[in-house]
């Protein structure tokens, strides 16, 4: 895992201002590693809080060779390409950073601790995290998280990819100030760079996706008050599988409905429209309570994403979003996440 006292370079290349950096712009913006270097051949040179609003001063530099002169110990992979495939010279990037002593955080699904090659390059010292790595002894559902006398508090989405990881991670971080006994239960691959435990929930086998979870929830769920359980994909994205195991295997006690500001469409699939939130919320409610075989589960917040808006123009669509919904709502990352919060504890 990362730890605090590492020195990380994240590779990141065409992911600043491309469509797969989130892995490492999330480590950004959440990782309380040092992060000493940004390989995004792309972007080199340029600010990155410029570029991103993450305020980290660190370079932007075109290659590995680069990055070394920063004296990291680890390189992340921040990249989450289509089909989990790395281009030919990044990969090579991968194999020089191990020649040089450093370790690998890999958050694809293509295993590099068992590379032939890598592992042959090995010293003493150094290691390879594959974090999608399915957890051991799973077993099916079995609904006995709903026993827990915590507050489960899950993150669920009208796309993929618009906030939800941000918004458990924001809400964490208010109820620390408040000095609330929490925590945030990572299900995905940059959750877990960041928090160092939980579970690959895209890397277990659908037959045992609600257990994974459940197994998760009870083994942290008498311990805290309240747990913050990352969300994945959407009910209403046609190629997502995450969202369900993640309900019945939490049986949440309250829901937050990300989404982002304008948006329409699911993103990767226009030709299936996002409908009018009202009855978004009422779907994950209906799913969630299945007909009264579980305990009803409110939708209490609207977690807005507004990274793409000015600050006038998303103050406007927070209250637009509020009247449509007659809930609270505001952007977690860029006004903090305390109006959520209160409605999950309220």
């Amino acid at each position: 895992m990362i730890r605090a006292e590492n020195r990380v370079a994240i590779l990141l290349h065409e992911g600043i201002r491309g469509i797969y950096g989130k892995t490492g712009l999330s480590l950004l913006r959440y990782s309380e590693a040092s992060i000493v270097a940004v390989i995004d051949h792309q972007c080199a040179g340029e600010s990155l809080p410029q570029l991103t609003g993450i305020q980290r001063d660190v370079p932007i530099v075109a290659s590995l060779t680069e990055a070394l002169a920063y004296d990291p110990d680890v390189l992340a992979i921040g990249l989450a390409p289509s089909g989990g495939a790395l281009p030919d010279a990044w990969w090579q990037e991968i194999r020089s950073a191990v020649v040089s002593g450093l370790s690998v955080v890999n958050g694809l699904h293509t295993s590099m601790a068992s590379h032939r090659e890598l592992k042959t390059l090995l010293r003493e010292g150094q290691w390879i995290w594959d974090v999608r790595q399915e957890p051991a002894e799973l077993s099916v559902g079995s609904g006995k998280a709903r026993e827990l006398p915590c507050r489960r508090v899950l993150a669920v989405g009208t796309d993929m990819a618009i906030g939800k990881m941000s918004t458990t991670l924001e809400l964490q971080r208010a109820s620390q100030r408040r000095g609330l006994r929490s925590k945030f239960l990572a299900t995905g691959q940059a959750g877990l760079m960041i928090a160092g435990d939980g579970i690959p929930l895209d890397a277990v086998r659908v037959d045992f996706a609600a257990g994974a979870v459940e197994q998760m929830v009870m083994r942290f769920g008498n311990d805290y008050d309240i747990l913050y359980i990352e969300g994945q994909g959407s009910l209403l994205h046609p190629g997502s599988t995450a969202t369900l195991p993640l309900i019945r295997g939490s049986q949440p006690t309250q829901l937050i409905l990300a989404h982002r500001a304008q948006q329409t469409h699911i993103r990767n699939c226009p030709q299936v429209q996002i409908p009018p939130l009202p009855e978004v919320i009422a779907v994950y409610e209906a799913v969630a309570r299945a007909g009264g075989a579980f305990d009803p589960v409110p939708v209490v917040a609207i977690a807005l994403n507004t990274h793409h808006l000015d600050e006038i123009t998303a103050q406007q669509e927070i209250e637009q979003t509020q009247i449509t919904t007659g809930l609270p709502c505001t952007d977690p990352v860029r006004f903090g996440a305390d109006v959520l919060l209160d409605a999950a504890i309220g």
